[in-house]
């Protein structure tokens, strides 16, 4: 699904190199966890291949279903089935929740050549799908994301997620800033949208979200690098006993 090969990224202001050479491969149907210390790369890995600007790939390829993605823009790494579920979502005044929505899904559907949803089929299935994620009428009518909860803007990116339907989600520490029963609820809802032909990156700190959303393969990342790769018992050793004997180790 997603196939990272030896990938250097520095920002394009500075001269500061943060992924150091980042080798990745994620199958269908599988969910992959990074774990890792602050400033370890993690974050910046995800808006490297969703396609944020202040970045340049110095080396190294990632490809999403064989394709190339870092020559394609944003849009097209989306329409591609690439999409990023933000450790902060913003709000867009003035822009409301279901206008976001179906607009996204019809310019999704328009460039990989089908045909655009209807606004009475596109009604049916957002609210069917808000309902499962507790999300109320209300919500959806608003502005997206304008005076919502952490735990609001979270689910509504699952929402995004459900209805856009990607092959590869990214989800960069969505537990940041939710209480448990807003962590249960987003993490139903990714493990809702589980199955062969979508897989997950997840990007976490903690132990807890895995609690929820079983990974497959747990990787430890560490100074730009991936430094090791196990099961989900690796996510149990590092919430026991910290990094720095895996940094030592990898030192």
């Amino acid at each position: 699904m997603l196939e990272i090969k030896n990938l250097h990224v520095k920002l394009e202001e500075e001269d500061k190199q943060i992924l150091k050479g980042v080798d990745l491969t994620v199958e269908p149907g599988k969910v992959h966890a990074i774990m890792g210390p602050n400033g370890s790369g993690k974050s910046t890995l995800s808006y490297v291949l969703s396609g944020k600007d202040g970045y340049e790939v110095t080396d190294g390829e990632a490809s999403l279903l064989g394709e190339d993605i870092l020559d394609m823009e944003p849009e097209e790494r989306a329409a591609a089935g690439l999409f990023l579920a933000f450790q902060y979502p913003v709000e867009i005044p003035g822009v409301g929740n279901m206008t976001f929505l179906r607009t996204a899904v019809n310019s999704q559907r328009k460039s990989r050549g089908e045909e655009e949803m209807s606004a009475a089929d596109f009604l049916k299935e957002v609210r069917a799908k808000a309902k499962t994620l507790k999300i109320d009428a209300d919500m959806l009518k608003r502005p997206v994301n304008v005076g919502f909860s952490g735990g609001e803007k979270k689910r509504n990116e699952i929402l995004q997620m459900a209805m856009l339907e990607p092959k590869m989600c990214i989800l960069d520490e969505t537990d940041s800033g939710l209480d448990v029963d807003a962590m249960k609820l987003v993490s139903d809802g990714v493990n809702a949208l589980r199955d062969e032909g979508r897989s997950f990156l997840v990007i976490t700190h903690y132990q807890r979200l895995l609690d929820h959303i079983k990974p497959d393969v747990v990787h430890i990342m560490a100074n730009g690098r991936i430094i090791k790769t196990g099961g989900p018992e690796l996510a149990l050793e590092v919430e026991q006993n910290g990094y720095a004997d895996l940094l030592e180790e990898n030192a």
